[in-house]
């Protein structure tokens, strides 16, 4: 196998509009945490760490953005999903800008914060991101205010979300982790209908139910001449170490290399949860409706030192508690930016370009 070439963004600080960082989740006030995050995976990348990955026996496609840019003209491509396919969104618009002169690229947020849209303005192409974390209307679907003790789904409700992205070109969903309850409230009727129904349904049946929404919605009003469709696989998360042989009670704070053994698969990931998609995909691929399931859960289950850990940006203040414990408060469910997503975005630019 030839020697991986290591993705890479041309500016440390990609534009992503009012000064934002590449580093979406751990973007930080101090000026330290963002550069120790993209200081650890130049690290791990110098050192041979880097992932390779390859599809059909063969090395991935050679990366030139411009030719993805070229593809998207006079298109929309949309990520549709939570914040693990928003960190997946922010690595596409860095691995792409820096081909697109500053005069000619532009970034707005619209629909109350929900769609973020970035335009390179010679290619009339825009790459978006909606927040949709359940694809279903939801309770938790404010973009900012979505923290709520007790989740509630309208498993049966789809278009609020879906008019903001019917006529798109390309269209890359997730949902995942925030279904990771043992059961969640499913609500028949409108948030605020006294005479709506409430019910708890578990874990992987109320997924099920929503999924089966979000496919009968795209066999009916997506265009099968116009429009590519992806699913990505569920993003692992790495917050018992003793899943892997570490110590228990750590995580992935302080790690720095990869997990060695072959076939790894840690506990956060449920393969109930994974077989729901492939028969939801399988169902629609039978009914003359193609979506390609890009399948990242493997290859990134070995990544266990590819998050942000403490260096992303606090909600709220740290307690001393906290700080005193750095990996009370370590993020081991986002991934660094450049870093794994980018590995994502390639498999995705190789479907795109050689469908």
């Amino acid at each position: 196998m030839k020697k991986p070439s290591y993705i890479h963004y041309q500016n440390v600080t990609c534009f992503l509009g009012s000064g934002f960082l590449i580093m979406n989740h751990i973007h930080s006030t101090r000026s330290n945490s963002a550069r120790s995050c993209l200081i650890n995976w130049l690290v791990r990348s110098l050192e041979g760490r880097t992932l390779a990955t390859r599809i059909g026996g063969g090395n991935l496609t050679s990366v030139t953005y411009p030719a993805l840019l070229e593809r998207l003209r006079n298109k929309r491509m949309v990520f549709v999903g939570d914040s693990l396919n928003r960190g997946q969104w922010v690595s596409m618009v860095c691995l792409v800008e820096s081909s697109v002169p500053p005069t000619l690229k532009s970034m707005r947020t619209i629909a109350n914060g929900s769609l973020n849209i970035f335009k390179a303005e010679e290619y009339n192409a825009t790459i978006e991101f909606y927040w949709a974390p359940l694809l279903v209307e939801s309770n938790s679907d404010d973009p900012v205010n979505h923290r709520v003790a007790e989740r509630t789904v309208r498993v049966h409700a789809i278009e609020k979300h879906a008019k903001y992205w019917t006529d798109a070109d390309i269209l890359v969903f997730n949902t995942f982790l925030w279904w990771r309850r043992k059961a969640m409230n499913v609500l028949w009727g409108s948030f605020g209908d006294p005479n709506g129904v409430m019910k708890r349904v578990g874990m992987v049946r109320v997924y099920e139910m929503a999924l089966r929404t979000w496919s009968d919605w795209l066999e009916v009003h997506v265009n099968r001449n116009k429009t590519n469709l992806f699913f990505v696989s569920m993003s692992p998360t790495h917050q018992k170490a003793h899943e892997w042989g570490g110590a228990k009670g750590d995580n992935c704070y302080k790690e720095r290399d990869q997990i060695r053994e072959e076939g790894y698969w840690g506990n956060g990931s449920y393969p109930s949860m994974m077989r729901v998609v492939e028969n939801v995909i399988e169902d629609l691929n039978g009914r003359g409706l193609k979506v390609e399931l890009l399948n990242i859960t493997q290859l990134s289950e070995y990544r266990k030192e590819g998050h942000p850990s403490i260096y992303r940006k606090q909600w709220e203040p740290l307690t001393e508690e906290q700080l005193s414990n750095p990996k009370t408060y370590a993020d081991c469910i986002h991934w660094c930016l450049p870093g794994v997503p980018d590995v994502w975005n390639e498999l995705l630019y190789a479907y795109i370009l050689h469908p």
